[in-house]
């Protein structure tokens, strides 16, 4: 099996506390944390390689996603494995169907009248001689 271990420029453990516990050197985090972050790699084996839970780990990812969002947007930011799905479909105009009925007995039926030709041809229809508006 081919180990892939990251290597850290620093030592993460620079120390122990009195109560026993390690004590962390921030860029070595702040490595470790940008390193799990990248497409396809696991936490749990970066905490395995670097001998630390990977419960801790996961809270210092917390942590530094926290941070980064308070970061200005000039700070370059870090890439997700997934990419926004956008939606390029264009709305369906809105169409209707005009019933119209003249006062010499002529019906039509015009089907698929889009709203912005309505006044078009209500205008149309009114301005005919044998329309009851256009009557003295």
């Amino acid at each position: 099996m081919m180990e892939n271990k990251s290597r850290l420029s620093r030592s993460l453990v620079v120390g122990h506390r009195s109560n026993g516990r390690c004590r962390y050197d921030p860029e070595a985090k702040r490595e470790l944390v940008e390193a799990c972050l990248r497409p396809g790699v696991s936490v749990a084996r970066m905490a395995l390689e670097h001998g630390i839970n990977a419960n801790l780990l996961r809270k210092w990812i917390n942590q530094y996603r926290e941070n980064s969002s308070s970061v200005p947007p000039s700070t370059p930011a870090t890439l997700s494995a997934f990419a926004p799905v956008l939606s390029m479909a264009v709305p369906k105009p809105v169409e209707a169907t005009l019933n119209v009925a003249l006062p010499n007995g002529v019906k039509l039926e015009l089907q698929g009248v889009g709203l912005t030709d309505l006044s078009f041809l209500l205008n149309n229809l009114a301005a005919l001689p044998c329309s009851a508006s256009n009557r003295d």
